[in-house]
Parts: C-alpha cells; structure tokens; sequence
C-alpha cells in the first residue's frame, strides 16, 4: 500500500520537529518526508489542518479476555483502541485465568494478531495467581514475550516479594508496574475522602492510602536499581515523591489517566457509578499537581487505566459497583481540551506524552517520525468539537463519566504498520 499524507503540520517530539509536511507511506513504512511531495498514480490523503503526530501508546489497557468477555474482547478493545487514536497498548494482566503464565501470554498476542488492529503487548503478573505471596516465572512471561509485570488491580502488599521482583526484573531490563495502594487504609473507601465524601456521606479514602505504597516502592526500587514504574498516581503527595525520586537518581517513571487530569471528586455527586474509580477521582489540588507534573515531564505519560465493564455490572448502587472507567475513545480528546486548549501545554508537549514518554519507559522503537521508521501514526484534528456518547463507542464498556459532554481535538485517522485502521472515526476491518 502506496499513499501520501499531505498537507498536515507533523509534529514529531523526539526530533523536535514542529512543520507542515508530505508523507509518503510505502509498505508499512514512512519512505520519504518533504514539502510538496509529488509523486504519479499515487493516491493522496489531504490532512490540511490536522496535526499529523507518532502513533499513540497506551500503558495501561483492561482487555478482560481471557475470562471476562462479557467486558471486553481483545477485538472490541482494539476497535476502541484505534478508535481512539491509539496504535500500541499495553494489556495488563488481571484477566481470568490471570497472565502468570506463558500460555495466557501466548493467547493475548495471538487473538490481538488476529484481530489485526493496534499492536498488543502483554504483561505478565508479579505474583502467582496475582496472590501477592510467590513471584511467577517472570522469565518464561518475558520469553513468551511479556513486556514489563504487574499485579495491577491488586497492591502487592509483600515487600519482600516486591523486592525479588524488582531485582529479578533487572536481568530482562522490564519495568515493575506497582499499583499504589494500602488495603488496610482504603478499607471500604468509594471515594476521596474530603469535602464532598462529607456532604455524600460516602466513605472516603485518604490520599496516604496511595502515598504510602508509592514511598515503600520508591525506596525498594533504590534498595534493588530495579526499574519501577508507578500506574496510575493521582495526589499531590505521590508528585512530590517521584520528584524526590527523580533527584535521588532512583529508576522510576510514573503515568497519570485522563479522567485524574480532567475530573475531580465533585463528579461523584451525581452518584453516577461511572465515577467510581481506583484510586478515586480527587480534590482539585491533586488535579492541579499531576497536570504541572506532566507538563514538567516529571509524569512520563498519560495512559487510560481503560476498565471497561458490562452495563449490568456498573448500574448497580454505588457501594457495589466495581470500579473503572472505559476510556480508550475518550482520552485523547479529554486531555487535549483540558491541557492544550486551555493553553496549560503546547501540543508537542502532549503529543510527547502520548508517544515517546511510554516508548521511552518500554524500550519500544515506535512513537516518532523519521524516513525508514514504522507508519504508526495519529492525525489529529485540533479544532474537531465533539459530544461523547457512550452507546456508539466500540469498547463494550459504555461506563464514562464523561459521557454527553463535548470535547474539542479528536483523532480523525489512525495508521497502523501503514494499514489505515480508523478514519473519520470509523474502525476499518483489520486482517
């Protein structure tokens, strides 16, 4: 497949170029970049006025399959994920059986193959059986091609299991993906506890209930050189953590999720279980101290925590919901309405979090733009103003708080090893 993107502004962050350029796309590659490409009988694709960008990466995507696909399939969450504007996620391991082992591994990258839509690395899980108390055969999950482990769902409270993870981590240079979170002081917390947990009478959960267990890992990850990513963090306290961090040379990166960027805990007076979320939607100074956190690169990327669930699950009352927001669909136009519109960040700087921040964090020789690279690309359409509606979205999971609200710079094509998968928001078929 022969074709020229022409007429987009290509932004590129890892080479820093920022210019209206062609693109001509042969075989799965980028062959040549230029102003005023001409080239015969071939077709050519206007994107006058879009930004032309890396493919997006996501670290953090609940594909449920194998054992929940009444949630998610690898092929609906792939549709979603294109959809998006996505062109690499990471699937984390918590499905059921859980990916403790080289078959579950083995299946995800086979159905995902299949599918033929966004690439999908797997992870593996840090314990067996997620259970906390025995690291799995991480070497059999990086052989059948895991990328990086994870209990993710569940903390792994064991310091000393997380120790031998980290350690043992180092001899395939994979990151261990922590989620932050103290049991014992979450308890039967629904939500962040301060001023509207008070007036909702809803149990709250203290920003010390992730702070915690980033400050244990942090120092475990210095104790071992293990290279220790941190998902989803959402307070300020664990901000300054991970700069201290930072400082002290420990191996650490970090991600935040559009909706801990975009909402806070004043969502949750709608009783809309869509809100209800781990670790939960905060106070707007934590909103506000992961937002310049990201911008300073402190917080390496931005990455969905995309928990899609089934309808029957998410309309219970909000004590029994699980928790979780489907997110893929939603993430890129959320973060460029809140970040670049509102002129807090510059679109590189966005752009930068969504391609080499992950690539960078996974060692992955994607997320830029350069002659002889991979066509993995995201056009964005900056001026785009769209409603969200959550019956329409291709995920299975229709659970979004922000569903009705409308958002301005939406993907409009994504480009796959130079397959166009999405165009005008539309899935194209994969294999």
């Amino acid at each position: 497949m022969k074709y020229i993107l022409k007429g987009g502004l290509v932004i590129d962050p890892r080479s820093g170029l920022e210019k209206i350029l062609d693109l001509l796309i042969e075989n799965g590659r980028i062959v040549e970049m230029s102003s005023e490409l001409q080239e015969k009988n071939v077709e050519t694709i206007d994107v006058t006025g879009k930004i032309v960008a890396p493919g997006f990466i996501d670290l953090h995507v609940h594909l449920r399959e194998p054992g929940g696909e009444a949630h998610e399939t690898i092929l609906t969450g792939c549709q979603a994920a294109v959809a998006g504007g996505f062109t690499t996620i990471t699937a984390m391991p918590n499905t059921k059986p859980c990916a403790d082992n080289e078959g579950v591994v083995e299946l995800i990258k086979a159905r995902a193959e299949k599918a033929g839509l966004s690439r999908v690395l797997p992870l593996g899980t840090v314990s067996k059986g997620q259970q906390g108390q025995e690291i799995a055969e991480i070497g059999s999950l990086y052989r059948a091609g895991a990328v990086g482990i994870s209990d993710d769902g569940e903390p792994v409270t064991n310091s000393e299991v997380m120790r031998r993870a980290l350690e043992y981590c180092k001899l395939f240079d994979i990151p261990v993906i922590s989620h932050s979170e103290d049991h014992y002081l979450t308890a039967e917390g629904l939500m962040h506890e301060g001023y509207w947990s008070t007036v909702l009478g809803l149990k709250g959960i203290p920003p010390q209930a992730e702070e915690i267990m980033v400050a244990r890992d942090i120092l475990l990850a210095e104790l071992t050189g293990g290279r220790l990513h941190l998902a989803h963090l959402s307070t300020a306290g664990s901000v300054e953590l991970l700069r201290f961090a930072k400082e002290r040379g420990i191996k650490v990166t970090a991600e935040v999720t559009p909706h801990h960027l975009c909402l806070t805990d004043e969502e949750v007076k709608t009783y809309n279980t869509s809100t209800k979320v781990s670790p939960p939607l905060r106070s707007p100074e934590h909103l506000t101290a992961v937002r310049q956190a990201l911008k300073e690169g402190v917080i390496e990327c931005v990455a969905t925590d995309h928990a899609p669930w089934a309808s029957e699950d998410k309309e219970q009352e909000f004590a029994k919901a699980p928790n979780g927001i489907s997110g893929l669909e939603t993430a890129v136009p959320m973060c460029w309405d809140a970040l670049v519109v509102s002129g807090l960040m510059k679109p590189r700087e966005l752009i930068a979090r969504f391609t080499t921040g992950p690539a960078k964090i996974l060692k992955l020789d994607r997320g830029y733009l350069a002659p002889g690279a991979v066509a993995d690309i995201t056009v964005i359409d900056p001026d785009l103003k769209k409603k969200v509606v959550a019956k329409d979205f291709y995920s299975k999971g229709k659970n979004s708080p922000v569903d009705g609200k409308t958002y301005q710079g939406w993907p409009v094509m994504t480009i796959v090893d130079g397959k166009i998968v999405m165009e005008d928001g539309k899935v194209k078929e994969g294999r």
